[in-house]
């Protein structure tokens, strides 16, 4: 009897242990189902996918979403068994794990040239404009949003227009009627972050679920897009102004898809299924995950699915440059946004005991350092790692009352500084390595604390190692406008290749991404740190940022009915690659903060976004739904991985581009491999005046030749068509070339010049 007692504690030991091992194993799966396969027994797609998974498992609940517009399918809560019996089915297109994306974290709009006074592009100050902007609806998915925030003061702004089917969703610490006629639409999607943070937060601490933002980035990204104007709005009394907008007429709709461990593709698709549903006009996401095919990228596939119905998409390229072939959302329905800077600085000055002076730049807000030299060390830490300052790393008897060297890297820049505020220390130089180069980077610092470039970095470590007694006086200088050579492009701004699709040339063009003032959720302090208790409405922040333009008047074949803008996406898209420049304000091409030598389309595709020249582009490259299909269909995928991206079960792939790169796009990506011969026939369209003539300029390396035929076009009416072909010859004396080169097509009269980069290659990388 006793025995049998003491089997029984035992016995609930290996049961739990059982069950443990059980939920352990399960996690959120992304099912793709043939849509079509619906049988008609059951009323819903919902009902459908909860019977199959009922036939699965008796765990109630496995179902977490149910996916009808940007993608077809569910999410559900599977262990490996599980997934690998829906495999099975001849239903289901694909099981795919969930994939985690991470975040791509007020001068901008005069930097682009538009008037602040109206909301309006300088010398479009049309009515047409402004009551057209009034119905556009931004749909962001981030972090969600701050609604008090006075960027979405709603003040003369007609009612929100009757098409529109969103909603804001009642949520902790938010209430629908926090939103007005500017914020309209408010919601949370967290059923994805829930699974992976352990179905009922048993190993993370509950983040509240709501549309609420406490984070920051999503407010700062929403207000980027589309903010009201705010006069006297400062960081700290940084980049002091109005702040506003791209749009300032625009309405805008968050999606709250982003939380403290990520963004969940399972979530992603959930909030763009209901943000097409909602019925935006305009999505907006500053977050990505690395290349995957496209029939297994969530983004690409719910963006395919927008695009097909009018809606315009803007994904950021990501934050991973300077490397190479480090980009996100590479599809070419998406519009892949990189970084660069504005003119405006924030400069903060180092002052050595050698008399070697250097500026750099800070937005440190406190009472400074005064005007007496300190103590400055290097790498004086507890381990290999002082150099980096990492948490732990510096003793304090080594670096109290002293400035201390940063290496930039590993950790963020503003845990440096706390670090060394921790340990004692009384100012931080954060000193660039060959990483990040000679981008400056300016952040809301805990204490004194400078960011300097590469070279100006190692020559402040030689000192702090050599001098016998290293000095520093770190002072800072405030704003300074009209800051020459800009744009620069961001270091961190992600680069191409394209890894999915190399002849497709990714990035589409850069923007404003360095240093943007815009709302804040008051939820947490400017650094993001635990520690810092400072609250404010505005921040300063550098990240991929959001594009958009209003066009003003309709362009023949460009426009489909069911968008307001009256423009089809890909020509919106398309206008401002044409548009875009690739000349800074110095007259100089554009540079590369990441190496300091000038900048080339792998880093800013076809240049810095003129959303002026862009309202009139003359000629625009028109790419349909269709052209889309057979550009998928002359990829290596299967008829089923094609139907998966664009939802249609009758897809059979009878018409293919010869290439990739036969798509009418509006830059061009040469891949020679093998061949020395490459040949690409592109379309244009006359968006422009009647009896327009154009003629063709081609520049590129020695490399190859370029040759146009025919060298010149006329277009006798709108919207009239024209056809030529490109012929890129790689010359025979000269060997496969590791290294890529550039030059570009230009078709220009006396009013516009319609501009496409191309980019050579021998080899991927």
């Amino acid at each position: 009897m006793a025995s049998m007692a003491s089997s029984v504690p035992l016995l609930l030991l290996l049961l739990l242990q059982c069950l443990s091992l059980s939920l352990a194993a399960k996690q959120t799966y992304i099912v793709h189902m043939k849509h079509h396969d619906k049988p008609s027994s059951f009323p819903t797609h919902h009902d459908w996918y909860a019977s199959s998974l009922q036939s699965l498992s008796s765990t109630p609940n496995s179902l977490l979403y149910t996916y009808t517009t940007a993608y077809h399918g569910f999410a559900a809560s599977l262990d490996p068994a599980q997934a690998e019996s829906l495999r099975q089915s001849d239903s289901v297109l694909g099981v795919y794990e969930d994939t985690l994306y991470t975040l791509h974290t007020t001068r901008s709009p005069e930097f682009m040239g538009l008037n602040t006074d109206f909301g309006l592009w300088e010398g479009h100050n049309t009515l047409d404009l402004d009551q057209a902007s009034h119905d556009v609806v931004i749909g962001v998915l981030d972090t969600g949003v701050w609604p008090e925030s006075k960027s979405f003061d709603d003040s003369g702004m007609p009612e929100v227009p009757k098409k529109w089917n969103g909603a804001c969703e009642s949520g902790t610490d938010f209430s629908p009627k926090l939103c007005n006629k500017k914020l309209i639409g408010a919601r949370s999607f967290s059923k994805g972050y829930h699974m992976a943070s352990g179905g009922s937060y048993l190993h993370k601490p509950r983040e509240i679920v709501s549309p609420r933002d406490g984070d920051g980035h999503g407010t700062h990204t929403v207000s980027t897009a589309a903010g009201s104007q705010v006069a006297n709005a400062s960081l700290l009394g940084y980049a002091s102004g109005t702040a506003r907008g791209m749009a300032t007429n625009a309405r805008v709709a968050t999606y709250k898809v982003c939380w403290k461990t990520g963004c969940f593709g399972s979530d992603i698709l959930a909030g763009m299924d209901r943000a097409i549903l909602d019925g935006v006009d305009v999505l907006s996401l500053s977050l990505g995950g690395g290349s995957a095919p496209y029939y297994r990228d969530t983004i690409a596939i719910g963006a395919f699915s927008a695009t097909e119905k009018g809606i315009f998409v803007s994904c950021s390229a990501g934050n991973s440059g300077p490397t190479k072939a480090s980009l996100a959302n590479v599809a070419p329905w998406i519009m892949t946004v990189g970084a660069g800077t504005l003119d405006r600085d924030f400069p903060a000055y180092v002052v050595l005991g050698n008399k070697y002076k250097a500026t750099g730049v800070s937005l440190y807000s406190g009472k400074g350092m005064g005007n007496k030299p300190v103590g400055l060390v290097y790498n004086k830490g507890t381990n290999s790692s002082g150099n980096l300052c990492l948490p732990g790393s510096l003793h304090p008897e080594l670096v109290r009352g002293k400035v201390v060297i940063c290496d930039r890297g590993i950790n963020a820049r503003v845990e440096k500084g706390a670090v060394v505020k921790e340990a004692g220390g009384v100012g931080m130089i954060l000193a660039n390595t060959a990483a990040s180069g000679e981008e400056l980077v300016a952040d809301s610092h805990l204490l004194p604390a400078v960011a300097v470039g590469r070279k100006v970095g190692d020559s402040m470590r030689e000192y702090a190692k050599s001098d016998g007694n290293p000095t520093a006086l770190l002072t800072f200088g405030g704003t300074v406008l009209n800051v020459k050579p800009s744009p620069v492009v961001a270091a961190f701004s992600s680069r191409g290749p394209n890894m999915v699709t190399p002849q497709i040339l990714k990035p589409d063009l850069i923007g404003p991404g360095v240093n943007i003032l815009a709302a804040w959720s008051e939820a947490i302090g400017p650094t993001e740190l635990e520690k810092d208790n400072r609250k404010t409405q505005f921040n300063i922040m550098s990240e991929i940022r959001y594009i958009y333009v209003m066009p003003t008047h309709k362009w023949s074949s460009c426009i489909i009915e069911s968008s307001p803008s009256g423009l089809e996406p890909e020509c919106n898209q398309i206008a401002l690659m044409t548009t875009a420049y690739t000349v800074d304000n110095a007259k100089s091409p554009l540079r590369d903060a990441g190496s300091g030598e000038f900048s080339n389309p792998w880093a800013h595709g076809s240049g810095h976004v003129d959303p002026q020249k862009a309202l009139s582009p003359g000629l625009v490259y028109d790419i349909s739904t269709e052209e889309y299909v057979a550009f998928l269909c002359s990829l290596d995928y299967t008829v089923e991985h094609v139907q998966a991206i664009v939802k249609r079960p009758n897809t059979t792939c009878s018409k293919k581009l010869r290439d990739p790169g036969e798509l009418n796009y509006p830059s061009f990506s040469v891949l020679f491999g093998n061949k020395r011969v490459v040949r690409y026939t592109r379309e244009l369209t006359n968006v422009g005046p009647a009896r327009s003539m154009y003629k063709v300029t081609v520049a590129g390396p020695s490399s190859v030749g370029i040759s146009v035929r025919p060298r010149q076009l006329m277009f006798r009416s709108v919207g009239e068509k024209k056809t030529y072909t490109v012929t890129f010859v790689a010359k025979k004396d000269v060997k496969q070339m590791s290294r890529a080169e550039f030059g570009s097509i230009v078709w220009a009269n006396s009013q516009h010049q319609v501009k496409s980069p191309v980019a050579f290659s021998w080899t991927l990388l």
